[in-house]
């Protein structure tokens, strides 16, 4: 039996994995990428983020010209529609990411084997290939970027007909008249709010209070109530305790308090669960931690020495984008290159209908670490560009310090959330001070002009203040020229 040597194995192709491998290998680091799969990519581009966001483009592009038509021109899903229609892009676009992945790799001369990968050691993988044929691997540094599956609560019978979860929703012949979700999450919000706006009615229930708990709450708020607008049902505070399908046509859904929901089908979206069974992580003194993910340190390192994990499987925030900055994080730690700064400004982009994006504090975070904060706010439908657009459901919000003038943090809702975010991150990494969107152009008419709106309101603040002649002479001069 052969066994080879690289400087890095990578076990895992998603957005962790290959940033690693790309990162490790144009450092001049041999490197292996092994991927269970039949092709690259990981969950994301096979049944996460790439085909939700598939089928959210088809729903955005349908609700986006009735609002800019003004309703003029309407447009209705009829019932009965294939699921398969509304996603006849997505294997396009699966193709295509999965190809381009695959070509970045080989550019870099990153070898992929396919198979599922066993722990021998700290520095030994065995490999068993998909006709049982067995390679043996080993390198000085081992990235485990296994990624992560959806639960299955006891209790929720997921037969991925009826009762589905994140991986089997978009498996859907027809698109359903009725669908209730379980969860609050990314997930969850995103499906639910997907489905709703193709014409699907849809309860969301969650035990939290809100959806999207770790948002600012003024942000979740408002997704609940553009969501309840196009015929959505958000029940917070409330949990599941039985869930069956007739055997006709309806999944029942029993609430604690008795309440009986209805509908076509069901989505569980209750959380996801690290890919680590067959690793054999006791083999090199490695465990999961009490919520079933692989404990590291702020670059990825594990207790073990040369073992770095990434990803979904070492837990929250489980973006693509936070787990490609991991994996990149962790090679070049391991190999003592800059690592740079932990990732305390990434940005998150949650794509519901209407996108939500935010970078730094929320309003209660800055209240509570810097003991008060001043927030400005701009609404979309007050912008010129959002009332061409008809964005009735936009709002800018920008936090800062309790002096009005360091930004620490930035949250929107509303079209172009997560592109929009990115202004203010560079804000934010640049150091810049609030009044740098007051005495900079924008061009016109843009949304990005809520940056100084809210700014502005921030300024005025500021003005109101004792002392603050600086600010006073600022918001007094706006006045005279609006």
């Amino acid at each position: 039996m052969s066994k080879t040597t690289w400087d890095l194995i990578v076990i895992g192709s998603g957005p962790a994995g290959q940033k690693a491998a790309i990162c490790a290998a144009k450092a001049g680091k041999r490197v292996l990428v092994i991927e269970q799969e039949g092709g690259v990519g990981g969950a994301c581009v096979h049944r996460g983020t790439v085909p939700s966001k598939t089928l959210r483009e088809t729903a955005l592009a349908i609700t986006s010209f009735r609002r800019r038509s003004g309703h003029v021109i309407d447009i209705d899903v009829p019932e009965s529609l294939q699921v398969a229609s509304l996603l006849s892009r997505m294997d396009e676009v699966v193709v295509a990411h999965e190809r381009f992945i695959d070509d970045q790799l080989g550019r870099n001369n990153v070898e992929r084997w396919r198979g599922k990968a066993r722990l021998l050691s700290a520095i030994e993988v065995e490999v068993a290939g998909v006709h049982r044929d067995v390679r043996h691997a080993s390198a000085s540094l081992l990235l485990i970027a296994t990624g992560s599956r959806p639960r299955s609560p006891a209790g929720i019978p997921i037969d991925h007909e009826h009762i589905l979860d994140s991986d089997s929703i978009l498996s859907m012949r027809y698109l359903p008249k009725s669908l209730t979700v379980l969860g609050g999450g990314v997930i969850a919000s995103e499906y639910a709010a997907t489905f709703a706006a193709l014409g699907v009615k849809v309860t969301m229930i969650d035990r939290a209070e809100r959806p999207l708990a770790f948002l600012d709450p003024e942000m979740s708020m408002r997704f609940v109530e553009a969501f309840e607008r196009v015929g959505g049902t958000f029940l917070g505070r409330s949990r599941a305790a039985d869930v069956a399908y007739d055997g006709f046509c309806t999944v029942a859904t029993k609430l604690e308090d008795g309440t009986v929901v209805e509908s076509e089908k069901l989505l569980c979206a209750l959380g996801r669960v690290a890919n680590v069974e067959g690793l054999d992580l006791a083999a090199v003194g490695l465990a999961v931690n009490a919520a079933g993910v692989i404990p590291v340190d702020e670059f990825c390192a594990t207790s073990v020495p040369g073992i770095y994990a990434a990803g979904d499987v070492i837990g929250p925030p489980s973006l693509a984008s936070t787990s490609m900055e991991q994996g990149r994080r962790a090679v070049s730690h391991a190999l003592g290159l800059p690592a740079g700064t932990a990732a305390d400004l990434s940005p998150i982009g949650v794509y519901t209908i209407p996108e939500i994006s935010q970078v730094g504090l929320t309003e209660d975070q800055a209240k509570l670490r810097y003991g008060g904060a001043v927030v400005g706010r701009a609404r979309f439908d007050e912008l010129t560009r959002g009332q061409i657009a008809g964005a009735k459901d936009g709002l800018l919000k920008l936090v800062c310090d309790p002096t009005g003038r360091k930004i620490v943090g930035v949250h929107i809702i509303g079209e172009g959330a997560a592109e929009l975010v990115h202004t203010g991150q560079m804000a934010m990494l640049g150091g810049l001070e609030v009044d740098v969107f007051v005495e900079n152009t924008f061009n016109f008419p843009t949304l990005a002009e809520g940056y100084r709106v809210a700014a502005l309101e921030i300024v005025g603040k500021r003005a109101k203040a004792p002392g603050d002649r600086e600010a006073a002479s600022v918001a007094s001069s706006r006045r005279r020229c609006a």
